[in-house]
């Protein structure tokens, strides 16, 4: 018996990473609620019974999922801003790691920009949760910009980050590069919200 267990785990973890990568491109395709377990079981070949041997639920197969979306969008993010010194430069690097990330239409990124926590009610607060911890990347890579009033850093977040998720609606490939688009973003808010010299002085 103790040499059949790792066997047994082994099977489950092989099944496991074509279950999530299924899964992600149908939530992305139909959303949560359009996607029943009965829909992936049939995408995976699998019985839907089969599929509660990984996941207790739906739920926890889509929080599987969208957590596995942040850590992707997270890791080029972190490996990004890892070679730049400038705080404007490392946000700068991150914008356009996160564009481009979110720009190349992979299944997992599609569900992290468009399915929202309150779509899946049983979730949303670990949904938030892990949002909210990737957000704080960039509220901490904001926080270290010196020139943006400390008043004015939270709408500049929260600007940014609405301001890049939306492009996935109009963004057409061959057009602005990510890069470009992130240039574009920060150009507009440096001037939305002035240096903080500025601020001080009653703008």
């Amino acid at each position: 018996m103790p040499r059949r267990q790792p066997v047994a785990t082994s099977r489950r973890s092989s099944r496991r990473a074509p279950l999530l990568d299924m899964a992600a491109n149908l939530f992305s395709r139909q959303g949560f609620a359009g996607t029943s377990i009965r829909d992936i079981s049939r995408a995976v070949h699998m019985l839907p019974g089969s599929i509660y041997c990984h996941f207790d639920s739906k739920e926890a197969l889509f929080l599987a999922v969208y957590e596995e979306g942040v850590r992707r969008i997270a890791e080029r993010v972190h490996a990004a801003i890892s070679i730049g010194a400038d705080p404007w430069d490392r946000l700068h690097l991150a914008c356009t790691a996160h564009l481009e990330t979110i720009l190349d239409r992979s299944d997992y990124a599609q569900v992290v920009i468009r399915v929202q926590p309150h779509e899946v009610p049983n979730m949303a607060a670990q949904l938030i949760a892990l949002r909210d911890g990737y957000e704080a990347l960039f509220r901490d890579l904001i926080e270290a910009v010196e020139d943006i009033a400390p008043a004015r850093k939270r709408s500049f977040r929260l600007l940014l980050l609405g301001a890049m998720n939306w492009t996935q609606h109009w963004y057409q490939p061959g057009g602005a590069s990510p890069a470009r688009i992130a240039d574009q973003f920060l150009a507009l808010l440096r001037t939305t919200h002035p240096p903080q010299e500025a601020a001080a002085h009653g703008e």
